[in-house]
Formats: structure tokens, sequence, C-alpha cells
């Protein structure tokens, strides 16, 4: 059965949880390990179809790759090491991570190769990298900037200057992975974005140089270096994590542990979002793992919920979660904007419209203008009818939202779709279900 049915909310918990890897941290790993000389091993990595499918690429790609009970071990091919026969076909499913950043890996790459993905990711924009890989050398072909695309390196890749100015992270990683193998300096003038990378750039003392301006970043990477083994206990994925964060804030009484969390700062928007809307989270045991930082946290359930006008430097850092933000501001005393999200139509689904359609769905009422949204608050919401979400193009968040929202102001939901959990968070209904959520 591909749907699930919830008909009554979550009663009280006090409970402590563990999330699996973090997902942007799992793919990385694997790519940057491919282009080791050494063996790389991972431990807690997320084994998400989004994982398994930069795992498989990689396979085809002629990297060995070895999954055993407790750990993922890569032999890594070295720089452009990759082994594989002209017209290749690689299969990034549905993850933009993957699909872009194993783009700059192939701009050395003088064979054919062809990237295509599944009906969500081939909706999406990848003219955002096709137009500076292109400058480094590498031959690109593709229909209206979508996938599937063909792409052909060059042995002689030039190093480039490349302004990225939408605050992708994905954007900005594809052009660092491009630069390690040119001979000269890459400069990259980024908007402010996840920093994953660059923390394990540094990790690895690859030769990159970063200035961080008040709007911007200038990255420097010299080229042609070899790249040592990479081990690496993943930490849990704030991400996925929000779910229960959110879940925890909208339901009485309760109070939640969640143990070993990526605490990065170019990450932690949707904390700095609650604090400012009245939420109660603490961290614990905060350390320093490999130049990211993580900490237990600890959430407690709001009895009054605050509105916002929540600045937009915050956005980049918080973008994967504004649909469970809008299910606060569903809830708070008051008018909360949110300003300049168009970005999120950029996902797998347009999640800003879909935000919209969820909370008309709650009868919360909200305008939608120009990529800015406005939520008029209902502190005494109480859903008390049937609710079907279907046709959201299998978007995992737009599920799992759906998940906290009839867990937590009630109705009878029948939410289609349940595989879609599967790109990112494949245990997400069991640990819902070990909270104490009755789900059919």
């Amino acid at each position: 059965m591909s749907h699930i049915k919830i008909n009554e909310k979550i009663k009280s918990f006090n409970k402590s949880l563990t999330i699996e890897g973090d997902k942007s941290l799992s793919i990385r790993w694997a790519l940057l390990s491919s282009q080791s000389n050494s063996k790389s091993k991972s431990y807690n990595l997320l084994l998400s179809e989004d994982v398994i499918s930069t795992l498989n690429c990689l396979k085809k790609l002629g990297v060995k790759v070895k999954i055993h009970k407790n750990f993922c071990e890569i032999n890594g091919v070295g720089l452009n090491g990759f082994k594989y026969k002209k017209g290749l076909t690689l299969n990034a499913g549905n993850s933009g991570t993957l699909g872009r950043l194993i783009m700059g890996l192939l701009v050395h790459s003088k064979k054919d190769t062809i990237i295509k993905g599944d009906k969500s990711l081939s909706k999406r924009d990848f003219l955002r990298v096709v137009s500076p890989l292109k400058k480094f050398g590498a031959k690109i072909r593709t229909r209206s900037g979508k996938l599937p695309i063909r792409i052909c390196g060059t042995d002689d890749a030039k190093p480039i200057k490349y302004q990225e100015l939408r605050g992708s992270a994905q954007c900005k990683s594809s052009v660092m992975l491009a630069a390690l193998n040119t001979n000269g300096e890459t400069i990259i003038k980024a908007k402010k974005s996840r920093n994953h990378s660059e923390l394990l750039f540094k990790h690895l003392k690859l030769p990159i140089k970063i200035k961080k301006k008040r709007n911007y970043d200038l990255i420097k990477i010299r080229g042609k270096n070899r790249i040592p083994q990479l081990n690496y206990k993943i930490p849990s994925d704030i991400s996925s994590g929000a779910f229960f964060i959110v879940l925890t804030a909208l339901s009485k009484n309760s109070k939640l542990k969640i143990k070993n969390v990526n605490i990065n700062s170019s990450r932690t928007g949707i904390l700095n979002i609650l604090k400012m809307m009245g939420i109660k989270i603490s961290k614990k045991n905060v350390r320093n793992y490999k130049g990211e930082k993580i900490a237990d946290l600890i959430i407690k359930s709001s009895k009054e919920i605050k509105s916002i006008n929540c600045p937009s430097k915050l956005n980049s850092a918080s973008i994967d979660e504004f649909l469970l933000i809008f299910l606060l501001a569903a809830k708070a005393r008051g008018i909360s904007y949110f300003k300049n999200l168009s970005e999120l139509n950029h996902k797998e689904s347009p999640r800003l419209i879909w935000g919209s359609k969820i909370l008309n769905k709650l009868g919360i009422k909200n305008i939608v203008k120009n990529g800015n949204i406005k939520i008029f608050g209902n502190p005494d919401i109480n859903v008390d009818k049937k609710i079907i979400i279907k046709d959201f193009m299998k978007d995992h968040r737009v599920f799992m939202t759906c998940v906290v929202a009839a867990l937590t102001f009630g109705g009878k939901w029948s939410i289609k779709d349940k595989e879609s959990i599967n790109t990112s968070f494949p245990t997400f209904l069991k640990k819902m279900s070990n909270l104490g959520a009755k789900i059919v």
C-alpha cells in the first residue's frame, strides 16, 4: 500500500532519539572518497535512495564500493581516475546534490557521459551548473537546461572565476570539485550557503582559502592535488531531525532529545527561527568533529508560539525546513511574514506553492505573492475533517510535513506516496511510531 492514514493526534511523549547520517555529508563523503588514492571508510552513512544512487553511479565509473554491516568502504581511484566506456548513462534518481556535484567531477573526463534522473529531478534547473562548468572547457548538451544532460570533459581544464548568486551549495560545490583538477587557481564569489564542502576540503588539507565577507564568501582553490583518505563518522541530519523538533514543539506536554546532530551554522537557521518564535531548544554535549559542530538537542513543547517577521538572511540556512516552519506559523498568535522564498519552488516540488496548499487544507489563511508568504496564525487550530494529500511529485519533505501536521493538528488524513521518504529518511515512519504515533 503506497499511502498511509492518520486519524488521531500523537499523545504526550518524553523520549530520546537518534537520526541517521546527514544526507549532504553522506553524498559528499562518497564523491570525495572516490577521488582519493586510498581506501576510505564511513560510519553512520545514510543508506537512503539518494545515497545509494551516488554509490551506484560511482560503481559504474569504476570505483570499488563495499557496504559492510557497520560501515561503507570506498577504494578511491584518484583525481580523474574514473574508468568506464564512452556513452555511459548515470542515473541520479531524485538527487539534485548528486546530479550537480558529479558533473563537477566529470569535467575532466573526455568520454561522453549522460546524466539522467527521475521525473521530479528532470524538471529541475541544471543550467545553474552547466554555465560555470562549460567555462572549465567541458562540452555540455542539454534541452532547456534540464536532464538528461550529455557531458564531455577536457584533459586541459582551465581555472575559472565564478559568481554564485543564488545561495546554492550544490552549484558552489560542483565548481569546487571541478577546480580540484585544474592547473591554476579558481576563484568563487559565493552567496552564503551550506559550507560542508569547504569544511571537508579544509579537513583534507586541500589548498583552499576562504575569506568571509558580510554577504558572500570568497573561495580560492588551487588545482592538481592528491586527495588523502577520508574516514568519517557521519553526524545526524538536522534536516531529518527537524520533523521531530517541530512535532515536539507542536505537541502537548512533550520532550525530546535528539543525539549527535550536525549543528553546522549554515544549516541551523531553523533553530534560530524557532527560538524567535518562542520554542524551547537547548544544546548539550557540544563538540567539534572534523570541522563540523555536533550536539545533542533537547526540545520541549511550547504553550504559546510567537508570530515572526522572518529575516531573509536566515533563508539559506533553513531552506529545507520552511514547510515545517509554516506549520509553526499556522499555530502562532498573529501574522507571520516570510520573504524571498522563490528558491523553494525549484526543489523536488514547488514547495512554496505546496506550503500554501497545506495551510489551506488546515484552514489557515495565507497569501503568496512574488516569492513571499504571509500566514495568519490561529493558536486554537484544531482540524476536524478529512484531508487527502496527493500529486506532490513524491517530494519527501511534503509527505513528512503532512505527517507532522496530521499528528499535531488532528483530522483524518490520507497521505499518498509513502515510498517518497526512501530518498532521504527511510526509517521516518518507524521512528514516528516509536514515539507513539498511530499510523496505518
